[in-house]
């Protein structure tokens, strides 16, 4: 997409990324609220998994770039924060994620706060 680009987007439905090997690499957007994360997150799993697998086993499969953007109350309902921050760290440039919280009353830690937006 390029700015002002139109996008379709759906909610709910069946969640799953099963790119084949020699398929293109794709930019992903995955958006998730609360526990809505949970599907998303495997997905994440899955894309890193298959990276590694095409590294050691060169199957075809090329990562392309996934962003993230995950809401919650505050950064304590962010479930799994600290293993998208890993996989942040592993895959820099492949793999980032926005965290906005929309009910935030404490300090936000110095490990989210360049990556979180809201109150």
């Amino acid at each position: 997409c390029t700015l002002d680009s139109e996008v379709a987007l759906r909610v709910g439905g069946d969640f799953f990324f099963d790119p084949q090997p020699g398929d293109s690499p794709v930019k992903l957007v995955l958006i998730a609220g609360g526990v809505g994360i949970n599907p998303l997150f495997s997905i994440l799993l899955h894309i890193v998994d298959l990276h590694g697998y095409q590294e050691g086993k060169g199957n075809g499969y090329k990562m392309g770039t996934v962003k993230l953007y995950y809401s919650a109350k505050n950064t304590s309902e962010l479930l799994f924060k600290k293993n998208i921050l890993g996989l942040m760290n592993a895959f820099p440039g492949k793999i980032t994620c926005h965290f906005h919280v929309t009910q935030q009353s404490s300090q936000i830690c110095k490990e989210l706060q360049p990556h979180v937006t809201g109150k």
